[in-house]
């Protein structure tokens, strides 16, 4: 697992009572734990700091979907449950300039 790659994870709902396996993109990957985004493909919550993703073979994510990046957690990687795939690189580029903007660095 690698910065880039979209999986699939039990993603805590704001109460942090809840959990919803949904997709999720790595930002760090580390030897025991994944910081991801969480990926939503609630158009209508769109916020600035968003980064919008089109399906393709590549990502395997089935519609247009937002990379959440206000929306972050760290998990165990044992948690993660699967690989839908992994975003151009260009996508990368993209989150990488959003995550500067966001956190103001």
């Amino acid at each position: 697992m690698k910065k880039g790659d979209i999986v699939l994870i039990p993603f805590p709902f704001t109460n942090l009572k809840d959990v919803k396996n949904r997709p999720a993109l790595i930002l760090i990957s580390t030897d025991l734990d994944v910081t991801v985004a969480f990926i939503t493909t609630q158009i209508k919550w769109r916020e600035q700091d968003d980064v919008m993703v089109e399906p393709s073979i590549l990502n395997g994510l089935k519609k247009a979907s937002l990379i959440r990046l206000s929306k972050l957690t760290t998990i165990d990687k044992t948690l993660v449950i699967g690989k839908f795939g992994a975003l151009e690189a260009s996508e990368l580029k993209q989150v990488n300039a959003s995550l500067i903007e966001l956190f103001d660095l």
